[in-house]
């Protein structure tokens, strides 16, 4: 299975075009989005293309292809106009033999460890930082950083998992990390 993970999109349709791009041209099986749909939230600012109902309607389009958790900025009431769950805190991956815990960062993070045993890693946004940390008991931090509102001078992007290899990329495509567990 060949997974594309990404996070914070942040309302903003320009930015989930050039995901969903990228997705169409990674052939990627499943798309698995780290919280942070439609709304910029108060503490950031409109990310360029904001559109939160345009940014709705594509992701609807690619419902079957979507597995996502719940980010801070995500409410119930984005629930009513996504046609795929978006609020569980959390979900379940494999990579080359170990669990991944996927969630958005705001619950559960290497400051609030969730239960995991030696070798899991946890994989969040929320930061909108890109990471891949060692922590804990052989365990790895992995976060594809954010597709609209990057921060620290990261660039926009994502996270591709394939045979247990993880490669963070530009939306444009273009590797800047790589991880093999």
């Amino acid at each position: 299975m060949k997974w594309m993970i990404a996070s914070d999109i942040h309302g903003s349709a320009l930015f989930c075009r050039r995901l969903l791009a990228a997705f169409d041209r990674e052939r990627a099986d499943r798309l698995v989005l780290l919280g942070d749909l439609l709304y910029h939230g108060p503490r950031n600012p409109l990310p360029e293309g904001y559109a939160p109902q345009e940014t709705a309607a594509l992701l609807n389009a690619r419902r079957e292809r979507l597995v996502c958790v719940r980010g801070n900025c995500d409410a119930d009431v984005d629930q009513m106009v996504l046609e795929f769950p978006i609020l569980s805190d959390s979900c379940l991956l494999c990579a080359g033999g170990r669990t991944v815990l996927a969630t958005h960062g705001h619950l559960w993070n290497t400051q609030k460890r969730p239960p995991l045993c030696p070798g899991d890693v946890l994989l969040h946004g929320h930061t909108h930082v890109p990471a891949w940390e060692p922590f804990g008991e052989g365990n790895y931090y992995l976060n594809p950083g954010s597709v609209s509102l990057p921060k620290e001078d990261s660039p926009r992007g994502y996270l591709m998992l394939e045979d247990g290899a993880f490669t963070w990329k530009t939306l444009e495509g273009e590797p800047y990390h790589a991880l093999t567990l």
